[in-house]
């Protein structure tokens, strides 16, 4: 176990309470000093530890890091972030980092979690606040062997993965707007970003993004969103611990693709039928071939959106803006 680590699990075992720098240098055969670098290495972390030249060093609440020491103890998945766990304080964006571990052949379940992205992306370009501290910020590489034509299940899985988090571990009814976002009374919290590379034999690898506002203050959301923003806090009126959140997606989030893998989709597709904001709904429809307008009446087999315009024709949407018009 590294020092810091070592540090960090005496401090845990106290339980708020006071443990003197001496004892735990004598414990861990190291100087005062040394002790005093892990320290200010786990303030500088983010760890809450007060200090006094008389009693020592205390957790002082809680930690609510999304680093693997405070995440993969509780964590139930089996494989998702088990295999390699990489954590930032601060990076440009997961799924950039998780796009350049994947070309290097990491493993499927490799997990890349920020509490801080500057570049932070959402789909069709755009960016995607990420505060520090706030929310949940995350990329997952997967290694599916599937057909190209069942690619779009990857990101109803999770999608259905994400309001079921949010259903059973804060008790919000969290819907989704297909393909790619979770809304709780029609204002956005989560949204996902699925990036896949191809090769000759099919999927190389997929890289799922993950943005999940969790203990956002509702007036620090910049006011230019298309679509109105919202936070667990700010719909439960109290902070929420990522950690719980983010165990919990892991599991869904792993027990629906293995689903998917075993040929058990069925389940996941109806789920996210019923939690669908757009089954019905009069929608404009902004894809690559042109924008359409009609009734979603389906999501298929595949993921797909089933759109029936004007005219009586049944449309089959892979991707797309959507715009609810009714």
């Amino acid at each position: 176990m590294a020092m810091r680590e070592a540090v960090l699990q005496a401090l845990k075992e106290k339980n708020g309470e006071w443990l003197s720098g001496e004892m735990l240098s004598e414990s861990l055969k190291v100087s005062r000093t040394t002790v005093w670098n892990q320290i200010k290495a786990l303030l500088a972390e983010g760890y809450e530890v007060e200090s006094s030249p008389r009693k020592g060093y205390r957790l002082s609440s809680p930690p609510d890091i999304l680093s693997p020491a405070e995440v993969c103890p509780g964590l139930t998945a089996e494989v998702f972030g088990r295999k390699e766990y990489l954590y930032y304080q601060e990076i440009d964006s997961t799924n950039s980092q998780a796009k350049a571990l994947a070309s290097k052949g990491y493993p499927e379940g490799t997990l890349v979690v920020a509490d801080m992205q500057t570049a932070g992306r959402g789909r069709r370009g755009r960016s995607w606040y990420s505060p520090g501290s706030q929310g949940i910020y995350m990329s997952i590489i997967l290694r599916p062997v599937l057909p190209l034509k069942e690619i779009s299940r990857i990101s109803l899985l999770v999608a259905v993965a994400v309001a079921e988090t949010l259903a059973e571990e804060l008790n919000l009814p969290a819907c989704i707007k297909w393909p790619n976002d979770i809304l709780i009374d029609n204002k956005k919290i989560a949204g996902i970003l699925s990036e896949v590379v191809t090769d000759m034999d099919g999927i190389e690898y997929i890289v799922v993004g993950i943005g999940l506002n969790i203990n956002n203050q509702p007036q620090d959301f910049p006011s230019d969103f298309r679509t109105p923003a919202t936070s667990a806090m700010a719909e439960d009126r109290c902070l929420v611990s990522r950690v719980k959140v983010l165990q919990g997606l892991l599991a869904r989030l792993e027990s629906h693709y293995l689903d998917l893998l075993a040929g058990r989709f069925a389940g996941t597709l109806e789920k996210g039928k019923s939690l669908s904001v757009v089954i019905g709904q009069e929608l404009k429809l902004d894809t690559i071939n042109g924008v359409l307008q009609g009734q979603a009446v389906d999501i298929d087999d595949h993921g797909f959106l089933l759109l029936r315009d004007q005219s009586g024709i049944i449309h089959t949407i892979m991707s797309g803006e959507i715009t609810i018009l009714s």
